[in-house]
């Protein structure tokens, strides 16, 4: 039988989180995530893990503080649903999925939501695992759905009308990030270390309240790419991925 563990703030401290894992270079981006977890565990945050050393975790909360680009009432948000490496293929996502859909209903909530992708994008949901639970697509942006399980007939939640831009006004290099993944900090500094070494004019907008998470002009996912005034991915990128792309 798998055990888990909650994150709570009794534990987190001496626990870790899933990601980034024993390279001391995430080490800031680790604390951050944490100290994140820790100011949004009075709003019913849920991370919920295998108690093992791996990535193997979901991560939740009530739609209305989720740090996410929708507007709905009384849903949980999925932040992240991941189970990684020799852990696939055990039935680790799906005892994690159905403790939360256990939640969600005896905490009365009307249905789950989360962030899917036509195409397989980095860090979003698996549409396939999703629709074999009975979620549907009940919202569309670009390629970005909004999937949504159902308890009741109320109202489903959708995108945030800010998030249907989908571009912004000035044409330079925009990167908006929040600290909801421990990779996102060493990133922030590597891009500013090589933008500013190369000439290259590049902006960042940290998104640090929930008023600005559902202000921004995007699908947000903690992290998303502008060029030239259009959203381009949500990929996380590095220096090289940067140079890539801007190449």
């Amino acid at each position: 039988m798998n055990e888990y563990i909650n994150l709570n703030i009794d534990n987190i401290d001496d626990e870790h989180i899933c990601c980034a894992i024993g390279d001391p270079k995430h080490q800031d981006g680790v604390d951050k995530k944490k100290e994140w977890i820790k100011s949004k565990l009075k709003d019913g945050h849920v991370f919920r893990k295998l108690n093992v050393r791996g990535k193997t975790f979901i991560e939740y909360e009530p739609v209305e503080t989720a740090w996410a680009s929708i507007d709905g009432k009384n849903y949980i948000y999925i932040y992240c649903l991941w189970v990684a490496g020799s852990f696939k293929g055990k039935g680790i996502g799906k005892e994690l999925l159905e403790y939360t859909i256990k939640d969600a209903k005896e905490s009365r909530k009307s249905g789950i939501c989360t962030v899917v992708s036509k195409k397989k994008k980095p860090f979003i949901g698996d549409k396939k695992f999703f629709e074999h639970f009975g979620f549907k697509v009940v919202d569309t942006i670009d390629d970005y759905e909004l999937m949504v399980l159902k308890f009741d007939d109320s109202e489903e939640p959708k995108f945030c009308d800010s998030a249907r831009k989908m571009k912004l006004e000035n044409d330079e290099f925009t990167i908006y990030y929040s600290n909801e993944c421990p990779y996102v900090e060493y990133e922030v500094k590597e891009l500013s270390d090589y933008a500013r070494g190369n000439k290259i004019k590049l902006k960042f907008i940290k998104v640090d309240s929930l008023e600005k998470v559902k202000n921004v002009p995007c699908v947000f996912n903690n992290w998303a790419n502008f060029y030239k005034g259009k959203f381009i991915s949500n990929t996380i990128l590095n220096a090289n991925s940067f140079k890539k792309l801007i190449d």
